[in-house]
Order: C-alpha cells, then sequence, then structure tokens
C-alpha cells in the first residue's frame, strides 16, 4: 500500500512513556518518503529499572496500538530493556513480537549490535547516559554479543527534577563524548535513546578516529535498511554515521 506520508515505508515506533527525543530524532533520521507513527511504552513502577523491565512485560499488548496499518518495521526505542532482560531472552521476545506483529520488530540493542559487525567492530566506548548499575548492565550486554569495552565516559542528571536522562542536552552528550581519550577503539556508542545526540554526531563526523554511533542512529538505519530489503553492510552505517541526509534536517530544523 502507498501512503501519502509514507510513500517508501511506514515503520512503528514503540517510545518510553516520558521520552521527549525518541519522536523527535526519528523524524529527523528517516529519509524522505519514510513515514512512522507512534505508540508509548507505559508503566507505574517507581524506578527506572523497574520500569524498563515492565515495558517489555507489555509490550505484546503495546502492539495492538498499531491496529492494522501497513507497517513494514515497528523499532523499538528503549535500550535499556535490553540489558536487563539479556541476549537470549530479548531474542525470545523480538522473535514473539514479530510473529505477533506481522512485521519485524527491531530493538534499538539489536540494531547496534547489528550496526557494529556491519563494520567489523570488536571494541568499543561507550558514552553512557545511565546511572552506574545500567551503566554496568549495558557492558555486561555488549560483551554477550563479543563486543569488548574500552573507555567508558558518563552523563547523568542525577539532580533532575524531570528525569535524569531526557532532561540532559545534546551540549551534556557532547561534553561526555570529548571525555573519551585516545585508546584503539573500532567505534565509539552513545547509549539510549533519551539523551540527544544528533548534534554530537554531526560534530563528531568531522573528526578524526573510530566511527561515532548512537542507539536511536543505528535504529532508525535497521529499520530503514529492513523496509528497503537492503543489507545491513558497512557502507551504509558508514554514510549515516557522517550524517548524510539527516545532518542536513537537522541544521534545517534546529539551527
Amino acid at each position: 500500500m502507498r501512503l501519502e506520508y509514507a510513500s517508501r515505508g511506514l515503520i512503528g515506533v514503540l517510545t518510553p512513556q516520558a521520552n521527549t527525543t525518541v519522536e523527535a530524532e526519528m523524524s529527523i533520521l528517516l529519509p524522505p518518503g519514510f513515514g512512522f507513527v507512534n505508540a508509548r511504552l507505559t508503566s507505574a513502577r517507581s524506578t527506572i529499572e523497574e520500569r524498563l523491565v515492565d515495558y517489555y512485560d507489555g509490550l505484546e499488548a503495546a502492539l495492538g496500538q498499531f491496529a492494522n496499518a501497513p507497517l513494514g518495521a515497528i523499532a523499538v526505542g528503549c535500550t535499556g530493556s535490553s540489558y536487563l532482560v539479556g541476549r537470549d531472552r530479548e531474542a525470545e521476545l523480538a522473535a514473539r513480537w514479530s510473529a505477533r506483529a506481522g512485521c519485524p520488530v527491531i530493538t534499538s540493542a539489536l540494531a547496534v549490535v547489528d550496526a557494529l559487525n556491519a563494520i567489523g567492530a570488536r571494541r568499543i566506548a561507550l558514552v553512557s547516559c545511565y546511572p552506574p548499575a545500567l551503566t554496568e548492565a549495558s557492558s555486561a550486554y555488549w560483551q554477550s554479543h563479543g563486543f569488548g569495552i574500552g573507555e567508558i565516559a558518563t552523563s547523568f542528571n542525577a539532580e533532575s527534577g524531570f528525569h535524569p536522562i531526557y532532561s540532559l542536552s545534546g551540549c551534556d552528550a557532547a561534553e561526555a563524548l570529548s571525555d573519551l581519550g585516545q585508546q584503539d577503539h573500532d567505534a565509539i556508542l552513545m547509549l539510549g535513546t533519551g539523551m540527544p545526540t544528533l548534534r554530537p554526531l554531526a560534530e563528531a563526523a568531522d573528526m578524526p578516529g573510530p566511527p561515532t554511533l548512537s542507539c536511536m542512529l543505528c535504529l532508525a538505519w535497521r529499520c530503514v535498511r529492513q523496509v528497503e530489503g537492503a543489507p545491513s553492510d558497512a557502507g551504509s552505517v558508514a554514510a549515516w554515521s557522517r550524517g548524510e541526509g539527516w545532518s542536513e534536517r537537522l541544521t534545517a530544523r534546529f539551527p
């Protein structure tokens, strides 16, 4: 079905309930001709960790929010949940969700894994927006997929009255990115879908060193490749990490 505002494909996006970044970054990252419809993952749990697990426990029911929209893929815009349920359980859940939805359901963490494997990365540096325990869970998750962890820089706003991650700015992310040294890394990964990363990514594209990726960048890239029926190749990851196409849209919308 060809849609007026999504002639190249429609993507469903599942976003954590208070996240203010996923929709904004997805709207910039998706190339012309791609559209998305958004639904929210909700939880009444009191801690970040409890909510993250709850999001995955309730995700199958959340798929019903898309009804019979002609989706080519569904993007799960939440990375922290994957760290807590672990590699094997995530794979089981993704397969079940995909069967339920009738199209591939792609978690942001698995999209990152695909991107890192496509460029042949083995050792990665992390820019974390998480509290220490969740940063540790993140490191263990990436290691379970065969990636070595080098340096870790952090940016976490524990004093925020809103949310310690969603209240971060692109400047906070850029400052943490600049804290990384000159160790031998194959890639730098900016974690989470709540910390704004597009401006730091666009600026990093002109800097020497390994490619810099973010979870939202990888999620949008993987969904577009899925809808297009295109392979997860190194060239496309490199183009996205350099900001080809989307950096102009970022500047136009947020000069």
